[in-house]
């Protein structure tokens, strides 16, 4: 059952951070990030022990200032100890699209230190719950070989049917909707652009059906724009994929300070709120 999460609150923008009222919402998977993705992840990366590194890029015009300097802070690289698994935040300037959202998050891991290339790539948008981003990475982090399959595809629909989500009656064994039937998770082929090591991902011809990888979004309504939305390539271990799944239909309430206004009216809270 639905209701609505404080009719005679509405988030105020021009309210500084740090005075806005938080609440504890739920569901989760339409909590959204609380605009603070970036740094929510990054600080659980930080604890984790990786190193981050930040490239910049600038416009310089000639007799320009140095104070008047237009700089952009195109991606920020963090990179686990033994350089196995990276993620990369990457912002608007070149944007890289997924069900027509920006990429915010884009997570990559490879079998060894001397490879260059990515065995797999996993990709948010914003609005994807930072819970769940930072859940996959702790488990990304605490794998011995991350770009190893430990379980088979079942792991991720029973983590969200344990959560009361619903496997698709034609499709079982392959899709998952929430309760609302709203948010959705769904083995298949790939969107383009998806890196997978595997070189089957790059010569499928047009009548053949590509590898198949995890999808996961959130569509507030029937054919409006998706809140959010993640893409795992074929390569990602299905073990990985299900710690995601598992923290996103978690039905643990998460505290949030800016909330979607796409799904706001759809959310639950408890009766108080903190500061």
């Amino acid at each position: 059952m639905e209701a609505p999460l404080y009719p005679d609150f509405l988030p105020d923008s021009s309210i500084p951070r740090g005075s806005q009222p938080a609440f504890w919402v739920g569901p989760r998977h339409l909590a959204g990030d609380d605009g603070r993705l970036y740094d929510v992840v990054a600080d659980a990366l930080a604890g984790l022990g990786w190193t981050s590194l930040t490239i910049v890029r600038g416009r310089h015009e000639v007799d320009e200032a140095p104070e008047d300097r237009q700089v952009l802070r195109s991606t920020v690289l963090h990179i686990s100890p033994d350089a196995l698994r990276w993620a990369q935040w990457g912002l608007a300037d070149e944007p890289f699209h997924l069900g027509e959202l920006p990429i915010a998050w884009q997570i990559s891991a490879r079998a060894e230190a001397s490879s260059p290339l990515a065995q797999w790539s996993a990709y948010f948008t914003r609005d994807v719950p930072g819970e769940a981003v930072v859940d996959f990475l702790v488990a990304l982090d605490a794998s011995d070989q991350p770009a190893v399959p430990l379980a088979g595809s079942e792991l991720v629909l029973e983590a969200v049917a344990a959560h009361g989500w619903f496997r698709d009656i034609d499709q079982p064994q392959a899709v998952a909707t929430d309760p609302t039937f709203t948010s959705h998770i769904s083995l298949g082929e790939v969107p383009p652009l998806i890196q997978d090591a595997d070189p089957r991902a790059l010569s499928a011809e047009d009548d053949e059906t590509g590898l198949a990888g995890w999808q996961a979004w959130a569509e507030p309504a029937l054919g409006a724009p998706c809140l959010w939305a993640a893409s795992f390539a074929a390569g990602v271990p299905h073990d990985l994929v299900a710690a995601f799944a598992a923290s996103l239909s978690s039905t643990a309430p998460v505290l949030r300070r800016v909330l979607p206004e796409a799904t706001q009216e759809r959310l639950l809270r408890p009766a108080h709120r903190t500061r």
